[in-house]
């Protein structure tokens, strides 16, 4: 039979595509009884004509009533709705539905061109187009070298480059961020020779400059260097195990120092800031920590612990959840600041976007991270994620007007104060962390399989790739394709006109608001993350067809022809203007992720490692 487009639906992920094909039943029936053997055998006597009918009707019944196990399963969250009161599954299937339900058709591959305006026009042959994945990995391979040429050529050893001045910059501490948080990227991509330009500058300047080295931020230093630093020795290990100690070696020696804003807190809450040379922490001029920054430690203590047979790191680490634990919450929600002079939260404003967001990313993953620990003494973290995805979803989910995207907002002056439509691009690590989540790293078709996923699991996936969808419409809605920092959304009874994102073609164009103030793009990776682990978990192919996009649009708007990517201005307006800053994280996180968008899920899968908030893949232990 001649293949034909498909109108695309969510419900064809859910089955094995090498055994669906969508056919309609009266075209299977009548194809199978149009043989010549069948008119022979039984066309001649009225017998043989009453069983063959009796046969179709009987097969007839059979294809259009049967259901299979993992059909029953995912009907249940086939319809999203968002009220006021939160985000619900609803079932609204009756008997006539269930009468008339079709067989499950392939979800096929689509082209870069197949998609405009968030219409589909859909190829199935293109489904498993090895080559064509495989080139879109060489290009975001080739966008790495060409960012860490430029690096090389104008900013080796500081911590970020200026693609414009052609210059380098130390805002991290000076530790070579850049070269650290890239390594294992490099390794993953197979990059050997960059892998050794890394290598022999950590052996040459790591330590030295951990030594003499002032003013560090705990967090910023944690998921960036301490991370990228163990991350390196686990993937380097074996083939290059003595080149990989180094590694090692200088992960513990910049956390015995990082260990300082710990033990010099008079509450398990930790000093924000760190003085390596003389090993001594302090609070950040106002007082305060970042509720995130301090909760967003634990997956690099509790690995470097482990590869040491030494617990102080973790156990250190560890105390800040614990203390959280005995904190008062909204519904699992809690304040962006802590006081680690009190221990207590400071002010009411709740969000999970800056100060926020990977508070909630670390209690799963940390949760997932200690497998053994799962149902015993770190049941907590689960029970404490569970509690802040229901506050979630009853007081942060809304629906934009007019389109209705689905979207997180936040709670300036707390539960009882006024709800702001507003969401920044960090937020876009949720439906990451909710896909993983629910099924904790299993393929969805696998989990229902073996029947793991609980209603509300089902429930947070489904709110996962709503959200993924409006945080690709945060790129689609603007005239260059990629995303500002900060979004605000139409809501009934609070909307702004003529600050939309330049793209008066999308379907969204009056959906998403973009002020002055936020239309700036810093290279983040957030979405892509997201696209990554849905794309893993769900087998959707739509995930990586926006990221295709979304690295087209990098690759048009951010590239700097001597070397490095930008991060731009305005993403409203074309021209273009540079900002003159390449953030560590570009080759750290968005790169890497896109990389493993396009390739096979047995690299790094997400049921044996975890990544810390910086993308940096540590083994479940």
């Amino acid at each position: 039979m001649s293949s034909r487009t498909l109108p695309y639906s969510s419900k064809d992920v859910d089955y094995d595509n090498a055994k669906f094909r969508y056919r309609s039943p009266f075209k299977v029936v009548t194809q199978a009884f149009s043989t010549n053997s069948i008119r022979h055998d039984c066309g001649r006597c009225g017998v043989g004509k009453f069983l063959m009918l009796l046969m179709i009707s009987g097969l007839t019944y059979l294809m259009v009533i049967h259901k299979s196990p993992s059909q029953l399963a995912s009907r249940r969250f086939l319809e999203n709705t968002t009220t006021g009161d939160g985000y619900h599954v609803k079932e609204r299937i009756g008997k006539i539905g269930r009468f008339l339900q079709k067989p499950p058709r392939l979800p096929p591959q689509f082209s870069p061109d197949d998609i405009k305006n968030s219409s589909w026009n859909l190829n199935p042959n293109k489904l498993y187009d090895k080559s064509e994945l495989m080139s879109r990995q060489n290009q975001v391979k080739e966008a790495f070298i060409h960012a860490w040429s430029g690096y090389r050529r104008y900013a080796m050893g500081y911590d970020e480059l200026m693609p414009l001045s052609q210059k380098g910059v130390d805002g991290l501490g000076g530790l070579g961020a850049t070269i650290i948080d890239s390594l294992d990227t490099a390794m993953i991509m197979g990059l050997n020779e960059i892998v050794s330009e890394a290598t022999t500058w950590v052996e040459k300047n790591l330590m030295e400059r951990i030594n003499r080295k002032g003013h560090v931020n705990l967090f910023e230093t944690t998921i960036r260097v301490l991370g990228g630093l163990l991350s390196a020795y686990h993937l380097g290990r074996g083939e290059h195990e003595v080149k990989s100690k180094v590694f090692l070696d200088a992960a513990k020696n910049l956390a015995d120092r990082l260990l300082s804003a710990f033990t010099s807190s008079p509450t398990p809450i930790p000093f924000s800031d760190v003085v390596l040379s003389e090993r001594s922490a302090h609070a950040a001029p106002d007082g305060l920590s970042s509720t995130s920054e301090v909760s967003t430690l634990q997956l690099e203590f509790n690995y470097l612990s482990k590869l040491y047979g030494d617990p102080r790191y973790g156990l250190e680490a560890m105390k800040v959840l614990e203390h959280f634990k005995t904190l008062p919450k909204v519904e699992g929600l809690v304040p962006i600041y802590i006081s680690p002079y009190s221990g207590q939260f400071s002010g009411e404003n709740i969000r999970l976007g800056s100060r926020g967001d990977s508070y909630y990313e670390y209690l799963i993953k940390v949760w997932i991270q200690q497998k053994d620990s799962r149902n015993n003494q770190l049941k907590y973290l689960h029970d404490m994620y569970e509690e802040a995805m229901k506050g979630v979803k009853h007081l942060l989910v809304r629906k934009s007007t007019p389109k209705e995207l689905v979207f997180i907002g936040e709670l300036p002056y707390g539960s009882k104060g006024s709800f702001s439509p507003k969401m920044d691009h960090l937020v876009c690590f949720l439906p990451g962390t909710l896909a993983l989540g629910a099924t904790k790293g299993l393929t969805k078709r696998k989990a229902i399989e073996l029947n793991l996923l609980t209603d509300e699991e089902l429930e947070n996936l489904s709110l996962a790739e709503d959200l993924a969808k409006t945080c690709f419409e945060m790129y689609s809605v603007t005239s260059t394709g990629l995303a500002p920092e900060i979004a605000y959304f139409n809501i009934e009874g609070n909307s702004e006109h003529g600050l939309d994102g330049g793209n008066k073609s999308s379907e969204y164009v009056n959906d998403i608001i973009i002020r002055p103030n936020d239309r700036h793009n810093l290279l983040r990776p957030e979405t892509v993350e997201s696209l990554f682990v849905l794309h893993r978990i769900t087998q959707d192919p739509k995930y990586r067809e926006w990221g295709w996009k979304i690295f087209q649009a990098f690759e048009k708007h951010t590239k700097v022809d001597s070397g490095g990517y930008s991060s731009l201005s305005d993403v409203t307006r074309i021209p273009t203007h540079k900002r003159d800053k390449m953030e560590t994280f570009f080759l750290g996180e968005t790169l890497k992720y896109l990389y493993l968008l396009f390739g096979d899920d047995d690299i790094l899968p997400l049921d044996k490692y975890v990544f810390n908030t910086e993308a940096h893949p540590f083994p479940i232990i």
